[in-house]
């Protein structure tokens, strides 16, 4: 190979480098800064090919895509003084590429400005309201003011805060027996107050339906006496009717009655005479005495 042809090809060589170093390809999900020795030159935000001074400009990518960033654990006191857990997070998004590299530079150092923005922003929601509301659905507002708080604040990076939620609220290790054992002993307290105020309701019904039982019972018997009085009365009258109208057959009824009830059972025997008035309607049968001798 000549002389002429390695240098050509050198110059090729040369060439298709400094064209590689020049040109750079910025895609839908990337922003780009060009610089100079650390100076801005330009802010490039639409796709495309681009070129810049070989050698000595540098580009640098931001995403303009949501990042997401999973919050440090941080221990917030509540404004009763309780101590909670909070893992919080926060997606952002880059809309000032300018902005955002002369305040922080990447998003490394992006992560660990929003580390002390929601720490502070915790403190100052939560620190401004007692534990129990935290668990109510007033949460959803203080969860607005948090993300308010930091939005405001994410701006100056040139950051927008698209959205900053608590995943989880838990106590200290050291806190949540001791809590555990004071909610326990407070839920066997409330259920020995209902076991004695249901004894105590169970008695009294149960005194009420025995009051209620004898009263009925009590009512009833009377009911009955009186029925069973007023039976007989009518019995007798009827009894007594029946004997004005046919004296003879009333005596003579009676005197079979007697008989059936006197001589009831098969093995009853009476030995002796037939001279007794109860025997009278054997000798005649209208049960008229016998004529003296």
């Amino acid at each position: 190979m000549s002389k002429k042809s390695i240098a050509a090809l050198v110059i090729v060589v040369i060439g298709l480098i400094v064209t590689a170093s020049a040109a750079f390809t910025v895609r839908e999900t990337e922003q780009v800064l060009v610089l100079r020795f650390g100076e801005v030159q330009r802010s490039i935000s639409e796709p495309g090919l681009n070129f810049k001074v070989p050698f000595i400009d540098t580009a640098r990518f931001f995403d303009k895509r949501v990042l997401d960033y999973d919050a440090t654990v941080q221990e917030i006191p509540t404004a009763d003084q309780k101590q909670l857990v909070v893992n919080a997070f926060a997606r952002y998004r880059i809309v000032n590429q300018l902005d955002f590299y002369t305040t922080v530079g990447t998003e490394f150092n992006m992560e660990q400005r929003f580390d002390a923005l929601i720490n502070s922003a915790l403190r100052r929601v939560l620190g401004e309201v007692q534990l129990s509301v935290v668990l109510t659905p007033e949460r959803a507002r203080l969860m607005e003011e948090f993300t308010r708080i930091v939005a405001a604040e994410a701006k100056d990076f040139g950051v927008e805060v698209v959205d900053v939620r608590i995943k989880r609220i838990d106590l200290p290790a050291e806190n949540s027996k001791a809590i555990f054992d004071r909610m326990s002993t407070q839920r066997e307290q409330e259920a020995r107050l209902v076991r004695a105020e249901g004894d105590k309701e169970s008695k009294r019904i149960r005194a009420e339906g025995d009051k209620r039982q004898r009263v009925i019972v009590a009512e009833a018997q009377r009911e009955a006496e009186i029925l069973r009085g007023e039976g007989d009365a009518e019995a007798q009258r009827l009894y007594n009717n029946a004997y004005s109208k046919n004296v003879e057959f009333f005596d003579f009824w009676r005197s079979m009655q007697a008989m059936q009830k006197g001589l009831s059972g098969d093995t009853t025997t009476y030995v002796g005479p037939p001279d007794s008035d109860f025997f009278r309607f054997f000798r005649d049968e209208t049960g008229a005495a016998p004529e003296s001798q």
